[in-house]
């Protein structure tokens, strides 16, 4: 090969590597559903139920989670909407809580008393919808649809995890 040709080679294959690496350092920006769960429940004095209800961001970007409204069921039953305005930004790939305040119907407080009492498993359901704003994006409505189980929480009266 000619010296004359061997900086040429070196400089168009910098070149080209340059080229490759930006290509490679984009990001591709997916908006998915985001979801959500009980983290933990926790029995008031008056019967009123506090929920910490995790949200989960699985998009990409960040996104700003602007209104829960879920139907939950303790054990088949009905026990009321979660309903809440957090106007959270939550990174992407990322969560966080926020917490719900709910007054259950009478038959749900009888299970999570029942469950408490008997330190079994409680299962629940959540069905609904959560707004989010993805960044520089329009505000979306998302279908949330889950179902988990609580625990109760050693130590803690009342706790369901």
């Amino acid at each position: 090969m000619s010296h004359r040709l061997r900086p040429l080679l070196v400089l168009s294959l910098l070149a080209v590597t340059a080229v490759a690496l930006t290509a490679c350092n984009r990001t591709v920006k997916r908006v998915s559903p985001p979801a959500a769960s009980v983290q933990q429940l926790t029995v008031q004095a008056d019967g009123s139920w506090t929920l910490v209800l995790r949200l989960q961001n699985f998009s990409s970007m960040p996104m700003t989670f602007d209104s829960v409204n879920l139907q939950m069921q303790v054990a088949d039953q009905d026990a009321g909407t979660l309903t809440a305005s957090p106007a959270m930004s939550i990174g992407g790939v990322s969560a966080d809580v926020v917490n719900v305040n709910l007054k259950p119907s009478s038959a749900a407080r009888i299970v999570v008393a029942d469950a408490l009492a008997g330190n079994r498993t409680l299962s629940y359901s959540l069905k609904g919808t959560v707004s989010a704003t993805p960044e520089d994006k329009k505000q979306r409505s998302f279908d949330i649809t889950g179902r988990s189980t609580l625990n109760q929480a050693p130590g803690l009266p009342g706790v369901l995890r």
